[in-house]
């Protein structure tokens, strides 16, 4: 009997609970004449940087302060809170305020120092102004390991090859996803990511120019043009083995600085096998150099490498930025690695079997003619003008995807192609999804503090020294892009060298991005799995059957790389600083 009372007392109780207005629950506002106080302000790490979503809650005379509505910080890190007061509670009450986040450490409450009284307004009300900021320190939560793990896990899957990358990627995104609106909902220091901060990592602007430069090259590859210009380097060689290995690098570098370079080498690939096999040479001794080559002119732009298109997205350079920084070293990288090569495979070269080279430019001439010249034109006009827009478009303070965007349905409109075949079957649709996860997971990693403690690490590493941090970065990107895709370590070293840029004297005119850019795009040659490329031509050989073995690739491979990260050393000690 006592419980049937007990428990009819308790429902009757959140009975009464449930239909109670809200405020019946929270401190009430004064009636009548009040004093009103408007506290703003910023809240920023030990950086500097501004912190979001960061709730401010105020206390008068010990006692917190209902706010009729929830006050936390801006994108800016700011934020403004107003508070309604008995009459005469002011200037001489005890006010005091708390910034208090997950992933920080609360700031504990700050007594309010200077309450100015700013007017009274007809109705008796008097108003009250005060300002208070707050440096909020890191804390180590169990979001932080969360997110350190799935990073790891992600970067392991990819490196170790156990799964597809975009299925690893998209793992680690729903990780945190699902551990955010599970155990966060219940406590706090599990909330890792909210669906908007999700949202807001991805960097559309990366996908729409990914995007969009497939299609352009989606359409012109419909015209022949880089099986063209394979044969037009076996013509203009002549036979001459030297003079064609020199030719096809400069052909791909050019086509990769302003082209997909995976793109590149998957259309060249197939013509320079047959060139090889017809003057009885491995097709091995042309497709590294190739390779080599599509690498260092991808470095030399905005667009010709994935790395750099985050890059300049994120650090908002231009593509002439890129242009005027790397091109010159990008060159004196191709010339040196044209010289290694050729010393490299001349034994090789030197045994091929020439033949009859009219015979043979006949036939590449009759199997690779352009099969499409309307098309080509109306396509080299477009991307013509698609790269005039890259280069002005920070004077039209225009993203790069637009420029992109708009010489891909304008190609789209003039070559008058199957769209719902172009959305299928020309954009790599797993490539944009692996960005986008990859997008999630590290802002997993940023918002929970591992990104900063790693800046923090790299920059006590250097001591503040200008020549050392440029060195960390430079090698260190070249050597874990050798080891691990150079996409996901570009997205994680994205935050870092932003802070970087900041805390560094000298630092300020972007050197530090241009270290990234090298790095992560010549040291993605070291390996066959440091760049897409590589993977691409590895696997077209071998199903030609031209096996490459991983050591013997990294044997060819690891000499040059390491000269050209070299030469990227003196260049930006020498030249750019």
């Amino acid at each position: 009997m006592a419980r049937k009372r007990i428990f009819a007392l308790f429902v009757g109780l959140l009975t009464l609970l449930c239909f109670l207005p809200a405020d019946a629950l929270t401190t009430e506002s004064p009636a009548g004449p009040s004093d009103i106080l408007i506290i703003a302000g910023t809240v920023s790490n030990a950086q500097g940087k501004p912190v979001k979503e960061v709730e401010i809650a105020v206390y008068v005379d010990g006692k917190e302060i209902h706010l009729e509505e929830e006050v936390s910080t801006s994108k800016a890190g700011r934020y403004e809170a107003e508070l309604k007061l008995p009459l005469s509670t002011l200037p001489g009450g005890k006010v005091e305020i708390e910034a208090r986040k997950p992933s920080y450490k609360s700031s504990g409450r700050i007594m309010l120092d200077t309450v100015v009284k700013e007017k009274e307004d007809g109705e008796g009300n008097v108003y009250y102004l005060s300002h208070s900021s707050f440096v909020l320190k890191r804390a180590i939560t169990p979001g932080f390991w969360i997110a350190t793990l799935v990073l790891v896990i992600v970067y392991a899957l990819i490196a170790l090859e156990l799964m597809h990358r975009t299925l690893a990627a998209l793992l680690g995104a729903a990780l945190l996803m699902t551990i955010s609106y599970t155990a966060g909902t219940f406590n706090k220091e599990y909330m890792i990511l909210t669906f908007e901060d999700a949202m807001q990592a991805i960097d559309m602007n990366v996908i729409f120019l990914l995007m969009a430069m497939m299609i352009i090259v989606g359409v012109l590859k419909r015209t022949g043009v880089f099986q063209w210009m394979a044969y037009k380097s076996y013509q203009l060689a002549r036979g001459n083995v030297f003079a064609l290995a020199g030719i096809l690098m400069v052909v791909t570098a050019v086509s990769s600085a302003f082209l997909d370079n995976v793109t590149t080498m998957l259309l060249i690939i197939p013509v320079t096998i047959e060139i090889a096999l017809t003057l009885k040479i491995n097709p091995i001794t042309l497709l590294m150099p190739e390779v080599f080559a599509s690498n260092v002119g991808g470095t030399a732009t905005l667009i010709g490498d994935p790395p750099n298109i985050m890059i300049g997205s994120y650090a908002k350079l231009s593509f002439v930025d890129f242009v005027q920084n790397l091109t010159v070293i990008c060159l004196i990288c191709l010339v040196v690695t044209m010289v290694y090569f050729l010393y490299w495979y001349k034994k090789g070269y030197m045994k091929a079997q020439v033949g009859d080279v009219q015979k043979m430019i006949a036939h590449l001439r009759d199997e690779y003619q352009i099969t499409d010249k309307g098309l080509l034109i109306k396509g080299g006009i477009v991307l013509g003008v698609t790269v005039f827009l890259f280069m002005i478009h920070g004077v039209l303070h225009m993203e790069p995807s637009i420029a992109a965007l708009i010489g891909a349905s304008v190609l789209l409109v003039l070559s008058r192609v199957d769209i719902v075949e172009m959305l299928e079957h020309e954009i790599e649709w797993p490539t944009l999804v692996f960005f986008m996860m990859l997008f999630i997971v590290v802002a997993g990693a940023e918002e929970t503090g591992l990104i900063q403690m790693i800046a923090d690490w790299v920059n006590d590493m250097s001591r503040g020294s200008l020549v050392t941090a440029i060195l960390m970065i430079l090698w260190v990107a070249a050597i874990a892009s050798a080891i691990i895709d150079n996409i996901p370590f570009t997205a994680t070293m994205l935050p870092i060298v932003a802070y970087l840029t900041t805390a560094i004297p000298g630092a300020q005119g972007g050197i530090l991005w241009w270290a990234l850019a090298l790095g992560a795009c010549l040291g993605g040659n070291g390996t066959m799995i440091g760049a897409s490329a590589n993977v691409v031509t590895v696997g077209m050989a071998e199903r030609a059957g031209h096996h490459i073995p991983f050591m013997a690739y990294m044997k060819v491979a690891a000499i040059p790389t390491v000269i050209t990260i070299i030469l990227c050393s003196f260049w930006l000690l020498l030249v750019e600083m």
